[in-house]
């Protein structure tokens, strides 16, 4: 679209390379003072301006072009956003990235720990949505959602045609609305209009070992603001049904908020570090645990998928002798992501921090180890962590038998 006058009431728009001349007329005027003493300061600031518009010309060509000869409307927002999305990628930040205004919006709703929806839990599965649990007092329980239905079809389509995204988009809207959608369970078809409601998200799951009842399994799904009350609240309602010794499962676990594993890890260790963060400049900060401490005989369950925040709890717990790790080196992911807002209400993430466990060096790229390696029999490879028995969970196994080596 071309700077011709516009007709409909709207302001006209200025090019990116307009924009740029313009300021730099303000700078030309903003400058032009009679006193012979600022000639030589307004010198060095033009030349220093003119500069650095250097590495923006190209992409001032390239718009000057489109505006003189595409033929399609462009769109000013879709194509700043994308303008982000490159440099970022560029930077070679490999944990960046960009969110734009409606990304940014629903990032603030995601590590709140709550959420509109219907209360699951889901995988991708065979081109449908599996779920894998049902969140308590939540609207899918009471509709009659059990673990393992399949979602094949939301609003009238398909999930394998639509894809898993989008379906998710179409699960979730506001409160007091129906997610209409089909579930497969055991060869039946069987439709489903479920009200949705403020859900409050469920990153902590736990359960007996069916094999020994003295024994507490706590999965921790991601790190979020609900994760540590969940947590806590799982440990002493173990305790109380009898549990003895413990099983912190963070397989898969992507990582999260620093708070809250902050939290978590005050909660189990004893007076003395929990991370180290160091910053670009060199600048050190490192966060503390107090002197309570719970005392639980424990081991945790490490795998290639555990990252962040997860490799921290597990790195962490493994520095104080707390725990044993089970399983396979994790991610590897030992760096800091803060996000920052920008004016119209988008924002980015950028690595601005490694972290450092409490004695140990920092993992990113090289990952921790476990104490004692152990990988699921490469013929339940392929199956879900969420789906295995007892007896195909050879890492389970392991992390139980551990702990009654601990307890002989």
């Amino acid at each position: 679209m071309s700077n011709n006058d516009r007709s409909d009431g709207r302001a006209p728009r200025i090019s990116l390379g307009m924009a740029i001349m313009l300021v730099l007329l303000a700078v030309l005027v903003t400058f032009q003072i009679t006193t012979v003493s600022l000639n030589k300061k307004y010198s060095e600031a033009l030349d220093e301006f003119t500069a650095g518009l250097g590495k923006y010309q190209k992409l001032m060509d390239v718009e000057e072009i489109y505006n003189e000869f595409y033929i399609g409307e462009l769109d000013e927002k879709e194509i700043t956003d994308n303008i982000l999305r490159g440099y970022i990628y560029g930077t070679g930040d490999k944990y960046a990235y960009y969110l734009s205004a409606e990304e940014f919006a629903e990032n603030e709703v995601d590590t709140s720990a709550e959420y509109v929806g219907i209360g699951v839990r889901v995988m991708w599965s065979m081109n449908t949505i599996e779920v894998i649990n049902v969140m308590p007092d939540s609207p899918a329980l009471e509709a009659g959602i059990l673990p393992g239905d399949y979602i094949v079809a939301v609003e009238g389509d398909y999930v394998s045609e639509i894809g898993y995204d989008e379906a998710l988009d179409r699960m979730l809207g506001d409160v007091g609305t129906n997610a209409n959608f089909t579930v497969q369970r055991n060869g039946e078809t069987i439709e489903f209009s479920v009200v949705r409601e403020k859900i409050k998200e469920i990153s902590v799951i736990s359960s007996v070992c069916e094999s020994d009842p003295t024994v507490g399994i706590i999965q921790i799904l991601e790190f979020d603001l609900g994760t540590p009350g969940q947590f806590k609240a799982a440990c002493e309602e173990l305790q109380k049904n009898g549990a003895e010794r413990f099983v912190f499962d963070v397989r898969n676990n992507p990582g999260g908020n620093l708070d809250a594993i902050c939290d978590i890890l005050d909660y189990l260790l004893p007076e003395g570090p929990i991370v180290h963060i160091v910053y670009k400049s060199g600048e050190k900060e490192t966060i503390s645990s107090d002197d309570s401490s719970v005392n639980l005989n424990c081991s945790v369950i490490i795998n290639e998928n555990t990252a962040s925040a997860g490799e921290l709890f597990a790195s962490a717990l493994q520095d104080y002798d707390y725990a044993k790790l089970v399983g396979t080196t994790t991610y590897g992911k030992g760096t800091m992501q803060n996000i920052i807002p920008l004016s119209d209400g988008s924002g980015f993430g950028i690595s601005t921090a490694l972290y450092y466990p409490p004695y140990s060096e920092n993992y990113e790229g090289v990952g921790v180890q476990p104490d004692y390696p152990c990988e699921i029999a490469e013929e339940f490879a392929l199956t879900s962590i969420y789906k295995l028995t007892f007896e195909q969970d050879a890492q389970l196994q392991k992390a139980i038998e551990i702990l009654d080596s601990a307890a002989e």
